[in-house]
């Protein structure tokens, strides 16, 4: 993709003058002074620009990352590539499921890991809309603006591949994460599913209980994941190479998976969607308040 049609991140800190991220730039780091791995963040997206602002502690949108990286080794036009903007979706039914996709084993960035469905800012679009429109090209849903209530849960600063033992980063990004509500149930919106094979092999619905087992299994983290009051299988919806939805069943053991410290991948729940997912649960507790 072309450089000026590319939506990118910048930043602007303390009053100074918004400037572009660089591609080996950590922004957590950058807005915690080195210090942490999540900070409070407001932010905007202005003629083109994506931009993000320090916050008050308790008044942003968590940011946060799993891991930076140095500029040792990365060629120059990587370096010199910027950090682009994507947003995920987190589509909540009215009876409070969630709509999982397992990205296409074809794809070069995170092959067979589930996520919500998602991808880059196009020019001139709002969040809402790039969100709207992923959503129907990956899973062949339409919704409406006026259809849901959005709202930005978090943001995530990804880095592929996730780690220095699978090669140099290549693609570094932050991910906005933003809850749609429905009115219908998953078994409505089930019925118009029509995912894009080139995009999506299995999509699956997941309530709160499944959703709290994944969070559960911290990446990086070690002991059992509890699975109290879970079935030992979920039902999915397989795509296959045509476009056609097929039942099957999935392991819960495969989605409590967590991110393997090396070697190659495997299937699992991307650590950015465990992220948002928790963020989701904490959404559902306050709106029971």
């Amino acid at each position: 993709m072309d450089k000026m049609r590319r939506i990118l991140v910048y930043v602007c800190k303390d009053g100074a003058a918004q400037q572009r991220a660089q591609f080996v730039q950590s922004i957590t780091g950058h807005f915690s002074d080195g210090g942490g791995d999540e900070v409070e963040v407001n932010c905007s997206l202005d003629k083109n620009q994506f931009v993000l602002h320090r916050a008050e502690r308790g008044r942003g949108i968590p940011l946060q990352v799993r891991r930076t990286t140095g500029a040792s080794a990365i060629p120059l036009d990587v370096q010199q590539r910027g950090i682009d903007v994507g947003v995920a979706i987190i589509l909540q039914t009215a009876n409070q499921r969630v709509l999982l996709t397992r990205r296409a084993k074809e794809l070069r960035i995170f092959p067979n890991v589930w996520v919500p469905p998602g991808g880059h800012v196009e020019p001139d679009e709002t969040l809402l809309d790039a969100g709207l429109r992923e959503l129907q090209e990956e899973t062949g849903l339409k919704l409406e603006q006026q259809e849901v209530s959005p709202k930005i849960l978090g943001l995530w600063e990804s880095v592929y591949p996730p780690m220095l033992s699978r090669g140099l980063p290549q693609r570094h990004h932050i991910v906005i994460y933003m809850l749609l509500l429905s009115s219908l149930s998953h078994l409505q919106l089930q019925a118009s599913l029509s995912p894009s094979p080139a995009e999506v092999s299995a999509c699956l619905w997941a309530d709160s209980r499944l959703v709290r087992a994944i969070v559960s299994a911290v990446d990086g983290g070690e002991g059992e994941v509890p699975v109290d009051g879970l079935p030992g299988s979920i039902s999915v919806s397989q795509v296959s190479t045509e476009g056609a939805l097929s039942d099957s069943t999935l392991p819960v053991s495969v989605l409590i998976s967590r991110a393997p410290d090396s070697g190659p991948d495997v299937e699992r729940v991307s650590t950015g969607t465990k992220f948002a997912l928790e963020l989701w649960l904490k959404s559902l507790e306050t709106s029971d308040l």
